[in-house]
């Protein structure tokens, strides 16, 4: 794993000393994501420099350094990620079946490889046969085109984006945008309609950054640009959507027991792939369906325990150490577990900001975090159980969604609308009165803490007109962030004005594939590898495995979700390998107690990031909406947690950017723990 960075210019590099020193510091700002090797190399005529950290995984030599040329001579690339089936492609070179001569190969690294496909078959179709996660930046020394890929789903990031105008125009990409933010150019103009977004989903999407001007580049893409050609364009070779609807078009044909051999098959093959390291290697274990799986698949696949790792909370409600402890055991892994005092989570806080480099309010970043320091003290590689929700209808949302619908939708839109407004006519606290004076009249079974707060959300869902409005409605924190963000206005997304196309779907089914295309590659994966690179793990998905995701697309609705029992194919693979009473349980997910530690030990932090002097001065929300939830939070009135982390995420953020003596490069430390 591995981090990249570089420029274009828009001109010959006059200085090539200074050119090397500005590249070699937006470099150096990710260290983080390669501790062990560092490589430059300009190119002061083309006005092009490509720069690489590198955390050694495969071919620990010299040879995999980094920017490296392609056999030919022609390419120039610096990589990041891996390329599981990198052998295969090599035994596909040496073969020289398309009449190229086999290649003189120098290591022993998939980068060398991808490089000679890119001499042998060209750029996209190299693309085609990988299997694998990645970002690169390649550049072509016959064309004077500087090309950016990202792997199919979305594990590893890119950003990119012209700063500065006329001749002084530089192109900047790279892994993080700390590295971006090295650069002189760089302009770190605020996006009031990113921020919005962020607002809404916890999550800015691709293709926008907090910064205006500064893109990610979507999964499964190819962007090229040159010094002439200024509008990058971009292309895909593998699309999400088309894959979806193709694979529910073409259903798996055999029977139940046929699918979840071919399924075991597969997984099986994804795991042992990702399991090839020159490095010690593990396995992050929740003892939940997902990574369960991955344990168990690779423990039946090592001649040795597996090593495993999870976090606990004292709080209860929030502790899945337990199971993960009891599936550990019976697989036979050697297991590494943290019990975590609340003090240990909020000491991450004042680094979040360098960690994850924009706005980022999914609070399970803080465990994330944590078990990603756990895991690095043992190993550089582990494994983990990300995408299984996405792909085998795992989250308790999709059905509780369909149910409402379901309900809601027997009513006529003009009467539920109607019902709606006159329960929203009522202000929450005098349905909070009304509901204490009846209580005693009351069954048990009929009283609810905070019943104005239900009300109110259960109005909204009533006014949904279509199942994808409730959807993002479910998924979605601040209704109006326009409101709430002034200046902004809040742009189209997949899940609001710009609907992919999903030909075929079910309601459940287009739930699925919104959050494999949305939630899955901006929220889930950019968690993970923040938290996880910063501490220089590299972390691999085998449900991300393309040819998995295809698979579960093909799979029937009824072998995901049977009889109300989600992931239905997947947990009989697992079935196999662990009993069925080790696993049943309620879906917990992986959170902490923000709601009560607002009100706790972060009280004094958040007080200042949202007082309303230093709102109105910064200028960025209407005031007068965050101090109401945030007085209503702190009274226990409502639970604003979410909409309040999203706020203070940001404010925090800003606050770290306002300080720009602070050093982007510094990454969490490893934190002092006892494990057992």
């Amino acid at each position: 794993m591995c981090g990249l960075s570089g420029f274009l210019g828009a001109v010959p590099f006059h200085d090539k000393g200074r050119q090397q020193a500005v590249l070699k510091r937006m470099t150096d700002s990710i260290r983080h994501r390669g501790p062990d090797d560092g490589g430059y190399w300009v190119d002061g005529e083309r006005g092009v420099a490509l720069g690489h950290r590198r955390l050694s995984i495969l071919d620990l030599s010299p040879a995999g350094h980094q920017p490296m040329h392609s056999p030919s001579g022609r390419y120039v690339m610096v990589f990041n990620g891996e390329i599981y089936n990198h052998l295969e492609m090599r035994r596909q070179l040496e073969a020289g079946a398309d009449g190229s001569a086999s290649p003189a190969w120098r290591g022993r690294s998939d980068t060398e490889t991808l490089l000679a496909g890119f001499d042998a078959w060209g750029i996209a179709p190299a693309l085609a046969r990988t299997v694998g996660m990645f970002a690169f930046a390649v550049w072509d020394r016959h064309s004077g085109a500087l090309t950016l890929g990202r792997d199919r789903i979305g594990e590893k990031p890119l950003y990119y984006g012209w700063q500065g105008r006329g001749s002084g125009a530089v192109f900047l990409f790279g892994s993080e945008l700390k590295a971006l933010r090295a650069h002189p150019a760089f302009e770190s103009d605020i996006d009031r309609d990113a921020l919005c977004l962020q607002m809404r989903y916890s999550y800015i999407p691709a293709p926008h950054s907090i910064y205006r001007g500064i893109a990610k580049l979507p999964p499964g893409c190819l962007l090229t640009v040159s010094a002439r050609t200024r509008e990058p364009r971009l292309t895909s070779y593998w699309s999400g959507p088309h894959q979806v609807a193709a694979g529910v078009a073409a259903p798996f044909a055999g029977s139940a027991e046929q699918a979840v051999e071919a399924l075991d098959t597969l997984l099986r093959e994804a795991v042992q792939a990702q399991m090839i390291a020159d490095v010690p290697l593990g396995a992050f274990l929740s003892g939940g369906v997902d990574s369960s799986t991955v344990v168990a698949l690779m423990q039946a696949q090592s001649a040795r325990p597996v090593k495993t790792f999870s976090i606990g909370f004292h709080e209860e409600g929030y502790n899945e150490a337990e199971y993960a402890k009891a599936v550990a055991a019976h697989l036979g892994t050697e297991h590494t577990e943290l019990y975590v005092h609340a003090q240990q989570a909020l000491s991450i806080i004042p680094r979040l900001q360098s960690v994850y480099d924009e706005p980022f309010s999914d609070s399970s970043q803080l465990p994330t975090i944590l078990v990603s320091q756990l895991a690095r003290q043992h190993v550089t590689v582990s494994l983990s159980g990300d995408a299984g929700d996405e792909l085998f209808c795992g989250y308790n949302r999709y059905q509780l969604a369909a149910r409402l619908w379901k309900t809601v939708n027997a009513a006529p839109l003009p009467l539920r609308r109607l019902a709606a407004r006159g329960i929203t006519a009522i202000p929450i606290d005098t349905w909070n009165r009304l509901a204490r004076r009846s209580a005693r009249y009351l069954p048990s079974s009929m009283r609810f803490a905070n019943t104005g707060d239900k009300l109110h959300k259960g109005a909204q869902v009533l006014s949904h007109s279509t199942l994808d409005d409730l959807y993002l409605g479910l998924v979605s924190h601040w209704d109006d962030p326009a409101a709430l963000v002034l200046g902004g206005a809040e742009p189209p997304t997949m899940l609001r004005g710009e609907a992919p196309p999903l030909t075929g779907l079910d309601g459940v089914q287009r739930m699925m594939a919104l959050d494999l295309l949305t939630y899955l590659p901006d929220d889930i994966l950019v968690k993970v590898d923040r938290a996880a690179m910063s501490v220089s793990l590299e972390t691999r998905v085998p449900f991300l495995d393309h040819r998995v995701v295809e698979f579960a697309w093909r799979l029937p609705q009824s072998m995901k979700l049977r009889n109300g029992v989600s992931k239905w194919a997947l947990r009989q693979v697992l079935y196999k390998y662990v009993p069925r009473a080790l696993i049943e349980r309620p879906k917990m997910g992986f959170g902490v107690p923000i709601d009560s530690w607002l009100r706790g030990p972060l009280r004094d932090w958040a007080e200042a990031l949202l007082a309303e002097p230093r709102l109105r001065s910064e200028g960025y929300f209407d005031p007068a909406q965050l101090r109401r939830k945030w007085h209503e939070h702190l009274s226990g009135q409502r639970n604003w947690q979410y909409h309040l982390w999203d706020v203070l995420m940001f404010q925090s953020w800003l606050e770290r950017q306002a300080a720009h003596g602070v050093d982007d490069g510094e990454h969490v430390a490893l934190m002092s723990c006892h494990t057992s």
